[in-house]
């Protein structure tokens, strides 16, 4: 019994054991080529981008004699050019406007819809779930033209508040997707002890599964807001007004009125880069943090 204490005594501090030298080498050398694949993935992705930056502070002569190159004297005259000109201060606000309301209204009703899915119990909830996920597998495109007649009889052609709802709608089954399986790799002892204190449970959706879900909330954002972002199919079918067109849109015909005028092309394409980066920057961490949910467990 003595030696065996004795054993279990030594054991934490006994040295750790070392991989052979060729080993290290060989982890080393594996460690260095995946690195250098990653780096130069990412300047063959962000190499046009910065081309594009760069060149978006450069004048339209310089471009044309000289395609790759610093700026000398950096300016904003491209970007004024741009949003007043150009018309993509009109485009800018209408993309702003329908994708942050599609947004948030998809991800509102989803997050309710996950909550419910993943906490209650009652009969049909695997059907209704599946209801949702369904979503996912048919193409949205495949159902335009019932969309657009639907549209037209409601009078939501050439209607921002027809792109929202299309959008949100078309957003909500990848969100109940990801917010629900995050919810059911979550504990339930919160819900547990404010139930037990008499909270109802839209208390407790709002006081305790939201700040809980925000990491997949944070995922469903972001990839409901770059699809939305971009999306050219449904502004050019469902629109009719050019001040009520998005960027992707008002994108073709301003690569059409300055195709000559590479500097306002590229700050127009800088432009309609920016909330996208922006969004991106803000929801990493949350972004991360959601799609590593539940690997420790």
């Amino acid at each position: 019994m003595t030696a065996l204490l004795t054993r279990a005594t030594k054991t934490p501090g006994a040295p750790k054991r070392q991989d052979p030298p060729d080993a290290q080498r060989g982890r080393g050398m594996r460690r260095f080529g995946v690195q250098v694949l990653l780096w130069s993935y990412a300047a063959l992705a962000f190499g046009p981008l910065l081309l594009v930056l760069i060149g978006s502070f450069r004048p339209n002569a310089d471009i044309l004699r000289e395609p790759v190159g610093l700026p000398t004297s950096p300016r904003l005259d491209n970007y004024e050019r741009a949003w007043q000109t150009a018309s993509m201060s009109t485009y800018f606000v209408n993309s702003v406007v329908v994708t942050t309301a599609a947004v948030a209204l998809c991800v509102t009703v989803s997050s309710m819809a996950a909550y419910a899915l993943s906490r209650w119990r009652f009969r049909g909830r695997a059907l209704l779930a599946a209801f949702f996920i369904s979503g996912l597998m048919v193409p949205a495109k495949l159902g335009l033209l019932p969309v657009f007649y639907m549209f037209q009889s409601w009078g939501l052609i050439d209607s921002r508040i027809g792109l929202v709802l299309l959008y949100a709608a078309g957003g909500i089954p990848f969100s109940v997707f990801v917010i629900m399986g995050f919810m059911r790799g979550m504990p339930t002892e919160l819900e547990e002890a404010a139930r037990l204190d008499g909270a109802n449970e839209g208390r407790m959706f709002v006081s305790i599964a939201l700040p809980i879900m925000r990491p997949a909330i944070a995922v469903a954002t972001v990839f409901q807001f770059a699809p939305t972002w971009n999306d050219f199919f449904y502004p050019l079918v469902l629109m009719r007004s050019d001040e009520k067109y998005t960027v992707p849109v008002g994108l073709t015909r301003f690569f059409g009125e300055f195709a000559a005028d590479r500097a306002t092309l590229f700050a127009g394409l800088v432009i309609a880069l920016v909330p996208l980066a922006v969004v991106f920057a803000l929801a990493t961490r949350h972004i991360i943090s959601g799609l590593t949910a539940g690997m420790s467990r």
